[in-house]
């Protein structure tokens, strides 16, 4: 049997759980889930996405996704405009009022990575993050569009 602490992918696993508990006993205090803070982290890397794609990125049901905005929205933390093309969709935007949390949330995620990189030196962080970003890419190549969060265009028919 395989040990799975030698297993990449449980190991990628673990690591990614463990620096989600690190960084929600962090923001524990700010009064957001780590739910809300993975939305609003994606939608500051992506202005106007639409909510049913930032449910699949997210990887969570749609109408999960539809309570977390609901409760941003109230807090003042993000808007949804209707989106152009499809008007049953919503796109999401984060509002001026998101910006200071942001930046807090980016600080507590600024030391959950530096106690996680701790005890690696400067060439051993850029090596594991290039390393990564090339898993990324390769996995991405093969998946296609859907890997990449993009969706596949409808054919007319």
């Amino acid at each position: 049997m395989r040990d799975p602490n030698q297993s990449l992918g449980f190991l990628m696993n673990e690591v990614a759980r463990l620096m989600r508990l690190n960084f929600n006993r962090r923001a524990q205090s700010l009064g957001l889930s780590l739910a809300q803070w993975r939305a609003l982290a994606y939608l500051s890397r992506q202005q106007g996405i639409r909510q049913v794609t930032l449910a699949e990125r997210l990887e969570i049901q749609p109408i999960t996704l539809a309570r977390q905005i609901d409760r941003l929205e109230e807090a003042g933390l993000v808007a949804r405009r209707p989106d152009p093309e499809d008007r049953r969709a919503f796109r999401l935007f984060l509002t001026d009022q998101a910006k200071p949390w942001l930046a807090r949330m980016w600080a507590l995620a600024g030391e959950t990575h530096e106690e996680a990189m701790s005890g690696l030196d400067a060439h051993m962080r850029a090596s594991l993050v290039q390393s990564l970003m090339r898993m990324k890419q390769n996995l991405q190549e093969v998946e296609g569009p859907a890997a990449a969060g993009e969706r596949p265009e409808r054919q007319a028919g």
